[in-house]
């Protein structure tokens, strides 16, 4: 009888171990660091083109659904545009003043990005603008009444699984999605996952009570790139420049 309880003993023992093993492999939060270029896009076509075979681009990104007081400033805003565009006189955009594009933008990865991984913080740094967020992990979120409004706003996460659930807010008015007008509550959230050893996927869902009318979801596909450090980005050095009738202009050497 000892034997077969201590054999007992011994099985129960394994699996314990073998329990406890598998509970601390599910909590590790796999690996994102490192530099990633963005993935299944080409400049000015439609975000995805559907899913590939083995499902690492992501589907088409949904259109916004605007209230008509948003939707209006929306339009005037983009006949605006398109009639400076028309005269030849481009309307300066943020990059002119040096400035980046903020949130949720700055996730499209005009140029590479970067995941940094450490204890209780996953940083974000886009090589366009040197633009740098920093997510605050397993933290409460904020009022948002109680964040001072900025390009990045204040952003919280917590992994679920394989996932990087993450919230923000206080995101400035006057940065905006492809154009398209926020009020203060506007909350950002965010999952991000890899769908495949080397393919990072980060599905943004931006709610706004006031401006839209439901939520809508944007995605973004990265590709790991295991060689690559980002590189230098000053603006300073560009030659573009606002003029008194906020129309973009180059300095032209002579």
């Amino acid at each position: 009888m000892r034997i077969v309880a201590s054999g007992l003993l011994v099985i129960s023992a394994f699996a314990a171990a073998a329990t406890l093993g598998a509970q601390q492999k599910a909590a590790t939060p796999p690996n994102i660091s490192g530099a990633w270029e963005r993935y299944g896009f080409n400049l000015g076509q439609p975000t995805g083109d559907g899913q590939r075979r083995d499902g690492t681009i992501p589907p088409r990104s949904e259109q916004p659904a605007l209230k008509p007081a948003a939707m209006k400033e929306y339009q005037d805003r983009l006949a605006a545009i398109r009639a400076a565009n028309a005269k030849g006189a481009p309307l300066a955009s943020g990059y002119v003043d040096c400035l980046g594009d903020g949130m949720p933008s700055m996730m499209a990865a005009m140029f590479p990005i970067e995941f940094l991984q450490s204890p209780g913080q996953v940083t974000v740094i886009e090589e366009a603008f040197t633009q740098v967020r920093r997510i605050k992990l397993d933290q409460p979120q904020k009022k948002i009444d109680d964040v001072e409004p900025g390009f990045y706003g204040h952003s919280v996460g917590r992994w679920e699984g394989d996932t990087l659930m993450v919230d923000t807010i206080g995101i400035k008015e006057n940065i905006r999605y492809n154009n398209v007008p926020h009020s203060p509550q506007l909350r950002i959230k965010e999952k991000i996952h890899l769908v495949a050893p080397n393919v990072l996927w980060d599905e943004v869902t931006m709610e706004d009570p006031v401006m839209l009318e439901k939520p809508f979801t944007i995605y973004y596909a990265y590709r790991r790139m295991p060689d690559y450090t980002l590189l230098e980005y000053i603006c300073e050095d560009n030659r573009e420049f606002r003029d008194a009738n906020g129309v973009q202009q180059i300095h032209v050497n002579k």
